[in-house]
């Protein structure tokens, strides 16, 4: 771990772009558009980037691959993480793994297996009958296996069932949540035509007013991810949590059919409202937190929300659609038409199962037709609508605004947003501080997947510091 403190390249012409996507199995698109995965050593650096530290030869190495592709494989280190905060068992994960590579590993086997283990933990135990701890958390874990069935359900034999799928890892969510003690306080806060549901966890039910945190989710994690990166460790220091879903992301995505939007602001200021109308709540320290992609959607909310009082980025991220290879980005032209023509006509012919499957899944929270598509087992044919809406999204010129004490966190071996975290850090007028969780913690790649607690230490003690 570092620390520090403080008081567009011209790229290969689009021939060039099309044979690196049409090439090696699309292995351009899997490289930068999958789930974060293992980034290859030459794979491009993001255009107006800083060039990241050089990535060890194996980011993951020995115990550390369950899988051998990068994708899958980082999606079952989250799984593996969550173990620290119960929402996982060591031996389901590994024994999921194994059943998995047995099978012969692909998103089928990973959503039919992972489905199962979810179906399972909703039923009482063998031989015994179980009380209202071991049904809470073998909900939770529930809600982190159909997380990860989600996630590659649209590469599965039945795209189709991806709605359902949310919707039976959202009723495992409810159920742990409803068996919590104090059980977190349920609303709909209202936003737009689409209120955002949010569930308010409290150390106790007293009227104390304490410091609240407000927990962001990314552009693909589920409410279990928001348990295990930060409402135990809030609620240990006697803090309240906030968990909520927002446009792209959960129920407003799966179901209510709403996708991301750049004002996020619009999206935190409601919340603020309505925690600042609790009598639980000190509205004066409301910290503001955001995972993944919302290492780009919080920052952009506290630039334009001054009553948030500290904020934290988890990676600091400034512009998402540098997140996509080169390859994909250089198929965005200044006309729809003609970028539409090429998606369609020169692009999607070449792309590989797997490739495709990458690409309806990073595209579908930017726009609702291309999920409905998916679900169809269809590609979508408008690339350049929600290619657009992914580079709104970009606050390079929003970050000096930021007033508010803000923590900066990097990791070692980052493959999103390389070099985006120090472009923030560096951007900041605000009292500032920056973490880099290393590979010699365990706490390499996006988001420290292996490593969530130590993460919630560095992030929780710095709140604390920060707001007392």
């Amino acid at each position: 771990m570092t620390y520090g403190s403080a008081d567009r390249v011209s790229g290969p012409s689009r021939r060039a772009a099309l044979a690196g996507l049409a090439g090696g199995a699309g292995a351009a698109v899997l490289a930068g558009c999958t789930s974060p995965g293992a980034k290859p050593a030459n794979a491009p650096t993001p255009s107006g980037a800083r060039s990241p530290q050089a990535p060890a030869d194996d980011p993951t190495p020995g115990a550390m691959t369950l899988f051998k592709d990068p994708a899958f494989n980082f999606n079952g280190l989250l799984a593996l993480g969550g173990s620290g905060a119960g929402s996982a068992e060591v031996g389901e994960v590994l024994t999921a793994v194994n059943a998995i590579n047995k099978a012969g590993l692909s998103s089928q086997t990973y959503v039919e297996t992972f489905r199962k283990l979810g179906d399972q933990l909703m039923e009482p135990p063998e031989g015994s009958k179980p009380d209202d701890q071991t049904t809470r958390f073998r909900a939770l874990r529930a809600a982190q296996y159909y997380g990860q069935a989600l996630f590659f359900v649209l590469g599965s034999d039945d795209p189709g069932s991806e709605e359902d799928l949310y919707k039976v890892g959202r009723g495992a969510w409810d159920k742990f949540c409803d068996l919590c003690d104090p059980a977190p306080v349920k609303a709909n806060v209202p936003y737009g035509k689409t209120p955002l549901p949010v569930w308010f966890f409290r150390p106790d039910p007293s009227n104390t007013r304490r410091p609240t945190v407000i927990l962001t989710n990314g552009s693909d994690g589920q409410n279990v991810d928001m348990w295990t990166y930060g409402v135990p460790a809030a609620l240990e220091r006697g803090w309240n949590a906030l968990v909520y879903d927002g446009p792209g992301q959960g129920q407003l995505l799966f179901v209510d059919q709403v996708v991301f939007t750049p004002t996020w602001e619009k999206v935190v200021g409601p919340l603020v409202d309505w925690l600042s109308k609790r009598s639980d709540v000190d509205a004066s320290k409301i910290g503001l937190t955001g995972l993944s992609m919302a290492g780009d959607l919080a920052p952009r909310a506290a630039a334009f929300e001054d009553r948030i009082a500290a904020l934290v980025a988890m990676p600091g991220c400034v512009d998402p659609w540098l997140g996509f290879p080169a390859e994909i980005r250089q198929i965005l032209t200044p006309s729809k038409e003609e970028t539409n023509e090429i998606w369609n006509k020169e692009v999607v012919p070449q792309l590989p199962p797997d490739a495709a499957a990458t690409m309806k899944k990073r595209i579908e929270p930017f726009s609702i037709p291309a999920m409905l598509a998916a679900r169809e087992g269809k590609m979508f044919t408008d690339f350049y609508t929600p290619a657009k809406r992914i580079q709104s999204l970009k606050i390079t010129d929003v970050v000096p605004r930021i007033k508010m004490p803000t923590l900066v966190l990097d990791y070692e071996d980052e493959q999103f947003y390389p070099g985006q975290p120090q472009q923030m850090f560096d951007a900041l007028t605000a009292p500032k501080d920056y973490v880099k969780l290393t590979a010699a913690q365990g706490a390499q790649l996006h988001c420290s997947p292996m490593a969530p607690q130590l993460h919630c230490e560095v992030v929780f003690d710095w709140l604390q510091g920060t707001l007392g």
